[in-house]
């Protein structure tokens, strides 16, 4: 792809391909409909569309989930555009999946993409003679040889009926030599070549896509999750550049006051390292295939990662990596002597604490004998006595929440237990390693720490985390500068959540792009919050008033803004509480007008410029709902046809009107 003019302000559109549905298409976007798209994008001035990622995640709907990180997703491929589509062997399938998917308000991901793959199934059992000879094929996955691991996956998913490779019978530890036994294997020829069959369509139709949309003058953002599923042909086949026993996510906040735990391995950098990031470089050159700019996720995850034992279910006892532990030898210096470093790091339980959450959250009838049967169960279940004390500690069998919830216990004692297990202070996570948990001043133990003791453990985190903080930025110039390096594409960071001081400043060393979203990027420090005027944004960032894991801008106005402010802020107190085209154009055009690089809205806040386009529920309109797993999340799709939004001449001159 082309470099991009540097500095050069453009207005851009966020949406997964999965909305951007067409005539042509079955039930939810494919790669084909991004020209139609983009050509309507080109009427309306926005000269930059931005994506979630479109790597294959299977049939769980959620594009940060992926089961590779060079494979396209199917579920986006155009079958009529295949070489070998003969319409007399699927038209019924083609007819009765395009009939059942039209009207429906989101898609569903799971039954389209198995009814997409099953047409796929035919065509290629029709054509596999042709197709297994195909020099263009055979070349293909010469070129990209990325392809055999996946394919050796892909065939061996689906022969254990879409389990994780995890719980596999066979084949759950392998090493290349095995993965390339199995990919020579002639019995296994066919079926591993129906997946490269797939990819080798998708990169067609995706690459021609994407040059089409280039020559129109038009950006096209792609979107590099930092993490990999678990569950992925990468960590399945390189388990080596991976570490298993820890679980990323991040920190609790006023959204999650238990943090996030995604459930994906973090990154092993040392071994990275040795091959120079090969697996990285590999990332990046692919996607330099089709986009000019890419959006790196989470990238506070190449400086820091927040990271919880797999034996946690939140991540409310998870830990920064890299940080500079807190130690035995530190916590004396600071005055606490062996019994006092037992206190912050082991819950301790009292007697009376527990029997007072059971009689409080027990429910319906219960009597002495029933609380203190339970009590009996929890104690020689959970937990060891300190002597002859009230006082009690968590067994040392129990290694987490996951534990906890194993014991079979009454809701009300599990409860308590998992809270009582993520109280202490400081979290012993290797020997004689410790690390302040993320509220630890709200802590059992701390509170009772003299004051003397609280500025003397203060003094101590408050030195680690200087310390830290050096290591982080070290790590993160590093691994950005090899990624901004790799690639002609211009990176984009999103940078949100508890940023730590030396992110905005590698960022703008390294001349990456940073992310405001406007109802975020206030003065949180000062009284009121005050919002960030858009003139002091900087040019070095994209600039949104949503993104996919928040409501649209209707629904934030509508539900969750404080109106009065937000209008005085843009200086129209005057607009109206529920939204409208004539709300949508002054709150969109203001934010246009930020001094950022990129100003890019979602495609549902742009469509609330032309009455036609309202959703009954605001709800409705949203990508996805963090924290939550169910059909709804990552399945939007547009209201009408991309042909039919294309009449919509009051939208296009609208939309178009706000980038003067």
């Amino acid at each position: 792809m082309q470099k991009l003019t540097a500095g050069k302000r453009t207005l851009g559109t966020a949406v997964p391909v999965g909305a951007l549905w067409g005539k042509d298409s079955i039930g939810a976007g494919e790669f084909p409909d991004l020209v139609n798209f983009a050509l309507l994008c080109k009427k309306m001035k926005i000269g930059l569309i931005q994506l979630l990622p479109v790597n294959d995640t299977g049939y769980e709907s959620s594009p940060y989930s992926s089961l590779t990180a060079f494979g396209l997703h199917p579920l986006y491929l155009r079958i009529q555009d295949i070489d070998e589509y003969d319409e007399s062997l699927v038209k019924k399938q083609m007819d009765e999946a395009k009939n059942k998917f039209a009207a429906a308000v989101r898609f569903s991901h799971y039954h389209i993409l198995k009814a997409k793959l099953e047409m796929c199934r035919i065509i290629y059992a029709a054509h596999k003679g042709e197709i297994l000879k195909k020099n263009s094929l055979l070349a293909w996955t010469k070129q990209n040889s990325w392809v055999k691991e996946y394919a050796v996956y892909r065939r061996l998913k689906e022969a254990n009926g879409e389990k994780s490779w995890k719980d596999w019978p066979q084949y759950r530890d392998v090493s290349a030599a095995d993965i390339e036994t199995l990919w020579n294997d002639d019995a296994l020829r066919e079926d591993h070549f129906f997946w490269v069959w797939l990819q080798e369509a998708l990169d067609s139709q995706f690459s021609k896509a994407a040059k089409t949309i280039a020559g129109e003058g038009i950006i096209l953002k792609g979107d590099l999750p930092i993490l990999m599923n678990e569950d992925s042909a990468d960590v399945w086949a390189n388990r080596n550049i991976f570490n298993l026993e820890l679980s990323a996510g991040a920190p609790p906040d006023m959204y999650s006051p238990n943090g996030q735990n995604w459930g994906f391995p973090v990154y092993n950098w040392e071994e990275q390292e040795k091959d120079n990031y090969a697996w990285w470089r590999k990332r990046l050159e692919i996607a330099g295939k089709y986009y000019q700019a890419y959006r790196i996720d989470h990238v506070l995850g190449f400086f820091r990662i927040w990271a919880s034992s797999r034996s946690d279910n939140s991540s409310a006892l998870g830990r920064f990596i890299p940080y500079t532990p807190i130690t035995i030898e530190d916590l004396k210096n600071s005055g606490f002597d062996k019994d006092r470093i037992r206190w912050l790091s082991r819950p301790h339980i009292h007697t009376q604490a527990l029997e007072n959450a059971l009689r409080a959250n027990w429910g319906g009838h219960f009597d002495d004998a029933a609380i203190t049967a339970a009590m009996e169960k929890v104690c020689s279940k959970a937990l060891d006595r300190i002597k002859t004390e009230e006082m009690w500690l968590f067994r040392d069998e129990i290694k987490g929440e996951k534990d906890i919830e194993l014991l079979d216990l009454h809701p009300a004692a599990a409860n308590f237990l998992l809270e009582a297990w993520r109280n202490r202070t400081l979290l012993e996570y290797g020997q004689g390693k410790f690390f302040p948990v993320w509220h630890y001043r709200d802590t059992q133990a701390y509170n009772s720490l003299s004051q003397a003791e609280k500025q003397n453990l203060e003094d101590l985190v408050k030195k680690l985390n200087e310390k830290s903080e050096k290591i982080w930025e070290a790590q993160g110039e590093k691994l950005l500068s090899i990624m901004a390096g790799a690639s002609g594409m211009l990176p984009c960071a999103e940078d949100l959540g508890a940023v730590p001081a030396c992110v905005p400043k590698t960022l703008a060393r390294l001349k990456i792009l940073g992310l405001r979203v406007t109802r975020w990027f206030r003065r949180w420090e000062l009284e009121g919050q005050p919002y960030i005027p858009f003139d002091d944004y900087p040019e070095l960032s994209v600039c949104t008033a949503a993104v996919h894991d928040s409501s649209t801008i209707r629904e934030w106005w509508e539900k969750e803004a404080d109106q009065a402010q937000f209008a005085g802020f843009i200086g129209c107190p005057a607009l109206p509480k529920i939204y409208n085209p004539g709300a949508a154009k002054t709150i969109l055009s203001k934010t246009a007008a930020a001094k950022s690089r990129f100003r890019v809205f979602q495609i549902q806040d742009l469509l609330h410029l032309s009455e036609k386009w309202y959703s009954k529920d605001p709800a409705g309109e949203r990508v996805n709902i963090p924290g939550t797993n169910n059909d709804f999340n990552w399945t939007y799709r547009l209201p009408a046809p991309i042909e039919k939004i294309g009449e919509d001449e009051e939208l296009i001159r609208a939309v178009a009107e706000l980038d003067k």
